[in-house]
């Protein structure tokens, strides 16, 4: 029996910092630009495994969960990378490998503390996994990150198959899956027992403003259990339904932000399983989510369970019931 299995994508990244690079505002945001024809200098290159399936597998790994993850490899060097981190994370991997290419992602770094993701999906849009198979799932949570396609409706399938049997789910959607609103993500949505989301995600899916987070939290309740919304470096605020939790990030270290979102949902759904309130569960997230902001890469600085609970005593962060 597992304590959970996460549904996403696995990828190769490559973190690549150039020296040459402008940063130039353009309607209401920030570009980063190179001149046509050039020869760009690396400054930093870095090789990682990320996808949403296998950065929140491990996470919930080493924060002492029996884990598998379900994805798709393809029959290429990269699947060999990928295998072997899941391998030395003791995550077991109940996906498809299949001929095709896996999943990579060239991701530029070092622009403000943020980065931009060039993301190749791959294999990873073909995941499939038939009825016979479902059965076998023995677990007690799943996980479910963003895929498109074919693999969304896998995801459906398995979602479905949750709530028949009467199992708990966490879903973390990024924006171009939310943006297509509750007539597509619906079947997945409602059932939940955790929706965490960010501003903008949880603005798409239910067509409201990314400001209104407080409202948008509570009004996540209405197809799950806890709906969750995050802001970055600015306040959160999660509802069970019934209370309005807010925290207020503090100042912290930030290398670069791939993965933060993985990492705290990892957080927040692991202090659920081990029976932590809300608010404790969140301190949880948070505490993970900045760690990882610590260092380039998406697992790279994913806590221990012990880990994060003496990082909050050390540095604790305030959740406020309203």
């Amino acid at each position: 029996m597992y304590d959970i299995i996460t549904i996403g994508s696995g990828t190769v990244d490559v973190f690549v910092e150039t020296e040459d690079k402008q940063i130039v505002p353009h309607n209401n945001h920030q570009d980063v630009c190179y001149h046509i024809g050039d020869k760009v200098l690396i400054k930093r290159l870095q090789h990682s495994t990320g996808g949403g399936g296998t950065n929140s597998a491990v996470g919930f790994s080493r924060m002492g969960l029996n884990t598998g993850w379900i994805g798709q490899v393809g029959q290429d060097a990269n699947m060999h990378y990928i295998m072997e981190t899941l391998q030395q994370e003791r995550v077991t991997f109940l996906g498809n490998c299949s001929k095709g290419m896996s999943g990579y992602s060239v991701i530029l770094v070092g622009l403000r503390k943020d980065r931009t993701i060039l993301t190749y999906k791959g294999i990873n849009n073909m995941l499939a996994v038939k009825d016979k198979d479902l059965k076998q799932l023995k677990t007690k949570w799943f996980y479910f990150s963003s895929m498109m396609d074919k693999s969304l409706r896998t995801q459906k399938k398995i979602a479905q198959h949750a709530k028949k049997k009467g199992i708990r789910y966490a879903y973390n959607p990024s924006c171009y899956l939310a943006e297509k609103g509750m007539r597509v993500l619906g079947p997945i949505v409602r059932g939940a027992t955790v929706l965490v989301m960010n501003a903008q995600e949880a603005a798409y899916l239910l067509d409201t403003s990314p400001q209104q987070k407080a409202e948008n939290a509570r009004a996540l309740t209405k197809y799950g259990q806890y709906g969750i919304v995050t802001d970055g470096p600015r306040e959160g605020y999660a509802s069970d339904g019934t209370h309005l939790y807010v925290w207020k990030p503090r100042k912290a270290k930030i290398v670069e932000t791939t993965g933060a979102g993985d990492s705290f949902a990892v957080g927040v759904v692991t202090g659920i399983i081990k029976g932590m309130t809300l608010a404790q569960s969140l301190q949880l997230g948070y505490a993970n989510a900045v760690s990882v902001l610590g260092e380039i890469g998406a697992k790279n600085n994913l806590l221990t369970y012990r880990n994060a609970r003496r990082e909050l005593r050390e540095h604790p962060v305030r959740v406020k019931r309203i």
